[in-house]
């Protein structure tokens, strides 16, 4: 750890103890508020890059809330997904499972119901439980997994409900805009991603979301409860209200925009690549720098309007009394590319696809942010809820709590590992490269990946059908040269691959060994 603040952060009996006392407090001035358990806000959004906010680095995208709420908490600097894209990624920070183990490998995979989430393993009745927003484990628009309140705002995948579910059914947030008066675009009375996008600022889906993440607060106030508020934004269609908020001379292109690998990166990168290039993306071109700034200014306006959301329902915390004894977590669900190395969108395991911002501010921690610089994953969130809300230890999960690491009880040496597993319900049409064949394209469609980046700053991206990735970190952050087949790397190579075997040894994947 690089600071001495290590007795800022709290312990979680202390955390306990202090919320108790402060509980008991309230009682004695005739507040009738018991706050003897703590409460967990969790708070997340889709496709979020790391860099979005100024504890990394970003200084011009105006998110004073994010901001704000960075500077109370203990930032993650290095924060990696345990698969760059959503259900998978999703999975992992619900179960504190691996994607291989917990059988969402791709995306529109159900979580099986015997697959345990944080409210089945925290498992306390006391606990009033909600989910709000996207979900992308399975029957989307049905309350599931321990959560007993269920507001949804994705009509995408009912196509993909299990049997008994009714696949007529539309989102709570299309039902919403149905009461405001507003003309469906869908078939079954629902409405379109591009459809709320271009809705007035307060009929987003940002704002239907705070709206119930508020209201839920208000009722429960003198409840324990465990309340996870998800936003899609700013996941694609890259536009919304607040397209306007940033002057493309405002964006600055990724200092990696120009460069675009050989031969030696993997095929399928190269052919998302060549798809944005020649095909665009949702009817936007992508062949001008012009382009891509369009699209990066609408990016920030997106990552503004969730800011403006998560505001009001951390001003609503404060406002019910409530922010002494609650855990507030905020993190994405993976990255997002954004113009680096010319690629758009998340599943390649490039920094800025893989690398996501993680907040935690805990109860009782007020004296400043805490920066912990090493690299960690979400493999090892859920277990750490658990230890802060003094749960107990959950031995099957395959991550470990950061709490003894924040505290300098034990130093952190862990490598970091994320995992690529290939879409085989739909394998995309891609535009002809020369020299590429088609049995190429399906063979690098199929390919795994699975990634170990060291606390060094060493990055080995190593698959079974398609090219290998050796990066330095320390010395190439953007990622510019690949190592790998430079022939001077062998023995770090084999270090690496070892490394990578064992994990999965260790984590019961199978796949390449």
């Amino acid at each position: 750890m690089e600071n001495n603040k290590e007795n800022n952060v709290v312990t979680r009996r202390n955390f306990i103890k202090t919320s108790a006392i402060a509980a008991l407090g309230f009682n004695i001035i005739g507040c009738g508020i018991r706050k003897e358990k703590p409460n967990l806000l969790l708070i997340w959004t889709d496709q979020q890059r790391a860099d979005t906010m100024k504890v990394y680095g970003n200084y011009k995208l105006q998110v004073p809330n994010f901001n704000k709420l960075a500077s109370q908490s203990i930032v993650f600097e290095n924060a990696y997904v345990t698969q760059p894209v959503c259900t998978p990624a999703r999975s992992s920070v619900m179960t504190g499972l691996w994607p291989h183990t917990n059988g969402c490998t791709e995306n529109n995979i159900p979580l099986r119901p015997d697959i345990l989430c944080l409210p089945e393993i925290i498992n306390d009745p006391e606990y009033r439980t909600a989910y709000f927003g996207k979900w992308h484990l399975g029957d989307e628009l049905f309350a599931q997994h321990g959560f007993n309140e269920w507001e949804s705002i994705e009509d995408n995948y009912n196509d993909y409900f299990t049997e008994e579910r009714d696949r007529s059914k539309i989102s709570s947030y299309s039902e919403f805009l149905l009461s405001l008066g507003y003309d469906p675009d869908g078939e079954r009375g629902d409405f379109s991603r591009m459809y709320a996008a271009g809705l007035p600022l307060e009929h987003c889906k940002p704002k239907f979301l705070e709206l119930k993440a508020c209201d839920f607060l208000k009722r429960n106030k003198n409840n324990p409860f465990i309340l996870s508020v998800n936003f899609l934004e700013p996941h694609p269609p890259y536009t919304g209200p607040l397209n306007n908020k940033y002057g493309h001379n405002e964006i600055e292109l990724p200092l990696n925009f120009d460069h675009i690998p050989g031969d030696d990166e993997p095929l399928r990168y190269r052919l998302y690549r060549e798809r944005v290039k020649v095909l665009g993306y949702r009817n936007e071109d992508y062949k001008t720098e012009s382009d891509w700034r369009r699209t990066a200014a609408n990016y920030w306006g997106l990552v503004s309007q969730v800011d403006m959301s998560v505001g009001a329902i951390l001003s609503t915390l404060e406002k019910l009394g409530l922010a002494e004894n609650t855990l507030v977590i905020f993190t994405s669900d993976h990255g997002e590319m954004l113009g680096a190395h010319r690629l758009l969108q998340k599943s390649v395991m490039y920094e800025e696809s893989v690398r996501v911002p993680w907040l935690m501010r805990i109860p009782q921690y007020n004296h400043g942010f805490y920066k912990f610089g090493r690299r960690v994953s979400h493999i090892d969130l859920l277990p750490t809820i658990l230890d802060i809300l003094d749960v107990g230890n959950k031995d099957y999960l395959q991550g470990k709590s950061l709490m003894p690491y924040l505290r300098k009880e034990k130093s952190f040496d862990e490598d970091v590992y994320t995992e690529w597993n290939p879409r085989t319900m739909v394998i995309p049409d891609f535009p002809p490269i020369r020299g590429i064949t088609r049995q190429d394209v399906e063979r690098a469609s199929a390919a795994s990946i699975r990634t170990v980046i060291t606390q060094e700053g060493w990055k080995l991206s190593w698959s079974d059908k398609d090219k290998n990735q050796l990066f330095d970190l320390r010395n190439d952050p953007l990622e510019k040269t690949n190592l790998y087949y430079a022939g001077r790397y062998g023995h770090i190579i084999h270090d690496l691959k070892n490394k990578i075997e064992r994990w999965q040894e260790k984590s019961g994947d199978y796949v390449m060994l």
